[in-house]
């Protein structure tokens, strides 16, 4: 499927860009109008583009259906401050209530049932409820276009960042199983950053990996392991070299097996290797591969 854009409807391709491009985080926006009067909306245009300065950036597109700009630009505009409140499983449901379309000047913390915090250095309040809130000032506002579908980015520096002590872990970093992020999908769908759906995948940082391409062939073509696989051996700083012979029940099993039978031997240790894997005993796992020969 190939998809044009102008060639199609911009409510069809705004629904495939939201299928397409997620998780994504939610900005939970809190303003206040120039008379002071609090609004409250989320959006999922949204995330961190640095840390010094600390910048965030989000975007209250122009709805599609009749080209008209949302409450929260609007008073973007007349005060340029925002508090961006993370969002997370607890207070989900709430959070979307809050994004009905309600006339000006309703308060949606109260429509929300959410509790509205004085901020310390801007004047849109925080909700007590999120496990992180943000002061922010905007520095600029970019508008992509005047049609229905256009973004408006603004461009943010914060100020002040509010976290709730719970969901650190005991070395004071935030734990993402305590603080049970969600972000949005496409259509109604969300999803949930912890639990089982939370998982590591070591950053090669200063040391390079060997990379796929010096995996040998017999490896690098697999018929059992995947991608992500052979992205774990690759992640490898070095060919590892077996010298001593790796004493495992099930490789002499395999071994003594299929010894006659090159090509199921190689099938059957590129699943023990795989299992290995999925475990995290990448040396073991090495030890299976290139002890098996």
């Amino acid at each position: 499927m190939k998809i044009i854009p102008g060639e199609i409807k911009t409510a069809q391709l705004h629904g495939f860009l939201l299928g397409a491009v997620g998780p994504r985080p939610i900005c939970f926006a809190s303003t206040v109008d120039a008379e002071g009067r609090p609004n409250l909306s989320p959006f999922s245009f949204f995330n961190v583009f640095g840390s010094k300065p600390p910048i965030l950036i989000f975007s209250p597109a122009r709805r599609v259906r009749d080209n008209t700009i949302k409450h929260t630009l609007e008073n973007i505009y007349a005060t340029k401050e925002v508090v961006i409140n993370i969002v997370n499983y607890a207070m989900v449901q709430q959070t979307s209530l809050a994004s009905c379309e309600y006339p000006a000047g309703v308060n949606e913390f109260e429509k929300a049932g959410f509790t509205a915090l004085p901020s310390a250095m801007v004047k849109p309040f925080r909700v007590a409820e999120s496990p992180a809130q943000l002061e922010c000032k905007v520095l600029q506002v970019i508008e992509t276009g005047k049609e229905g579908g256009a973004a408006n980015l603004i461009i943010c520096e914060m100020l002040c960042m509010h976290l709730n002590d719970e969901v650190l872990d005991a070395n004071g970093v935030i734990d993402p199983h305590k603080i049970d992020l969600v972000a949005r999908m496409g259509g109604d769908y969300y999803c949930r950053a912890s639990g089982d759906a939370v998982f590591k995948v070591p950053k090669p940082n200063l040391n390079l990996g060997i990379g796929i391409d010096a995996l040998p062939e017999r490896i690098r073509s697999s018929k059992v392991l995947t991608g992500n696989h052979l992205g774990i051996l690759g992640n490898s700083t070095s060919l590892p070299v077996v010298g001593t012979p790796l004493y495992d029940d099930r490789l002499r099993d395999i071994l003594r097996k299929y010894e006659q039978d090159a090509l199921a031997r190689e099938f059957a240790l590129h699943e023990y290797a795989r299992e290995l894997l999925d475990a995290g005993a990448v040396d073991k796992a090495w030890g299976v591969l290139l002890g098996g020969e």
